[in-house]
């Protein structure tokens, strides 16, 4: 996380928000030499402050994960390169915008029994956003193809113990200044969904701070 504070001062329920309409992120915890990492889709429970999520049961973090495991969940939102010249002040420097929201906690696996009941609210929280699309249900596939695809994954809750998060829209500029780097990240930001930080830049609370 950044670790300069105006950038870290969202609410924390702003910030599980916006983990639990992203839905994926990087899952990692320690390794013997090097960190284990997954990259997943999850459901937040905002209310209990769990995710439900499966791995592949080949998935060396799944095979580390007899009991529970100190783990954090990475969930990265828009970003794009700031030229200084966008800011149209003097003696600016390069920078890079962007939202993230660290959540550390426990990872547990869960019993088999339960995998079922985890693919099925995943399928259907996201299906739902694509609406009037007639929802895909686990009831479209064989059953015996079902069954051999459940076989290969098992299901886990992530419980949050902690979260943090950045969101780094110049709030350290003037306004004026902030909007018209704004209009340039929309017109021509080099990341990823330039259009959505360009309107979360605008959004921004206003800031007089002079930190860089």
């Amino acid at each position: 996380m950044h670790p300069n504070p105006i950038y870290r001062d969202a609410p924390t329920a702003q910030s599980l928000a916006f983990a639990s309409e992203r839905g994926f992120g990087t899952l990692t915890a320690n390794g013997e030499v090097l960190p284990l990492t997954a990259h997943v889709p999850f459901l937040l429970n905002i209310e209990t402050g769990t995710a439900a999520l499966h791995l592949m049961r080949s998935n060396p973090l799944a095979r580390a994960c007899a009991a529970p495991l100190p783990a954090r969940l990475s969930v990265m939102g828009p970003d794009s390169y700031i030229s200084p010249d966008w800011y149209e002040m003097e003696h600016q420097v390069p920078t890079w915008n962007y939202v993230a929201v660290q959540l550390d906690g426990q990872l547990e696996p869960l019993p088999d029994d339960a995998l079922h009941g985890v693919l099925d609210a995943l399928s259907d929280h996201f299906e739902q956003r694509l609406l009037p699309k007639e929802p895909w249900t686990a009831s479209k596939m064989p059953a015996d193809r079902l069954a051999r695809l459940m076989r290969m994954i098992q299901p886990f809750r992530f419980t949050v113990e902690k979260v943090e998060s950045t969101w780094k829209l110049a709030q350290n500029k003037p306004v004026a200044a902030r909007e018209a780097a704004a209009r340039q990240v929309k017109a021509y930001g080099i990341g990823q969904e330039a259009a959505l930080l360009a309107a979360m830049m605008l959004g921004a609370q206003e800031d007089a701070g002079s930190a860089g």
